[in-house]
């Protein structure tokens, strides 16, 4: 029996002491920061839709970023203008990247929805273009001036023209100008509104197409170069990185923006889009 006793006792202390063993090393690997839990944990995923160069681009170069960071980014290049948003209004996607603040807030208006800035990230300079003619001087009685058939982007040509001199609008609508508010067209232009991804082909149609360069650039042209028109420097329309009120704060969001207005986004930028795009980040 004092055997048999002896030998029960013996093999407790020797649970007793494996379980301080596998305790202490738990305490250690927490301690170091290589518990399972830490080295197995997945990224978060987030969505973003997008629509042509440079933003993909620059989520292209966002992507492997991020994933240092621990956000999984997925990129849906979608095929119009509309998309992006109403995706990012109902919730099949995160974010959004294609943009500038009146068109988000036309949008808002419309559909009654909370899309919300978040960074923004570079201005394309707006401009005139036409394969007819080389000065602005040039454009004869009754030509067509084309532009996207959205609200902003009306608003926005319009005042472009009325900038150039080619009309004049009513006092004080600025870039909520319409047609509408044309008070003298001495040349009588006439005016042409088109969905917003069909105005690089109009150039074959128009006089003059007024287009940002994520559009005239696959065409060659860059608005230094080659637009006989450009919007001032003061412009409302910079392209920015665009959420929900609902998850704007979240962190994956935020370190998307961190990254999308990052030391690597402006480098691309300067050395691939200089003539067209500058960054609107510091």
């Amino acid at each position: 029996m004092k055997k048999s006793l002896m030998l029960v006792l013996t093999l407790m202390l020797v649970l007793v002491a494996g379980c301080g063993n596998n305790n202490n090393s738990t305490a250690t690997n927490e301690a170091a920061g290589n518990t399972d839990t830490a080295s197995t944990a997945e990224p978060v995923k987030l969505k973003i839709a997008t629509l042509i160069p440079p933003m993909t681009d620059i989520l292209d170069i966002v992507k492997p970023l991020l994933l240092e960071d621990g956000v999984d980014l997925e990129i849906m290049v979608l095929s119009d203008n509309v998309q992006p948003n109403e995706a990012l209004a109902n919730k099949e996607v995160d974010a959004n990247f294609f943009q500038h603040i009146p068109y988000m807030e036309q949008f808002n208006s419309s559909k009654g929805s909370k899309l919300v800035e978040v960074q923004p990230v570079y201005d394309a300079i707006y401009g005139g273009y036409s394969k007819r003619y080389k000065d602005i001087k040039d454009l004869p009685e009754g030509a067509k001036l084309i532009m996207a058939n959205d609200p902003s982007n009306i608003g926005r040509s319009l005042q472009m023209f009325a900038d150039a001199g080619l009309i004049k609008l009513k006092d004080g609508v600025g870039i909520n100008a319409t047609q509408a508010d044309i008070i003298e067209n001495p040349k009588n232009y006439k005016f042409e509104e088109v969905d917003l991804l069909m105005l690089a082909r109009m150039l074959d149609d128009g006089d003059l197409v007024a287009m940002t360069p994520a559009y005239a650039s696959p065409l060659g042209l860059t608005p230094k170069k080659d637009a006989l028109i450009t919007e001032r420097e003061d412009s409302e329309f910079t392209i920015t990185l665009v959420a929900r009120e609902d998850n704007k704060d979240s962190e994956a969001i935020q370190k998307l923006a961190k990254r999308i207005s990052g030391p690597e986004v402006k480098k691309f930028l300067e050395e691939n889009y200089a003539d067209i795009a500058v960054p609107a980040f510091k």
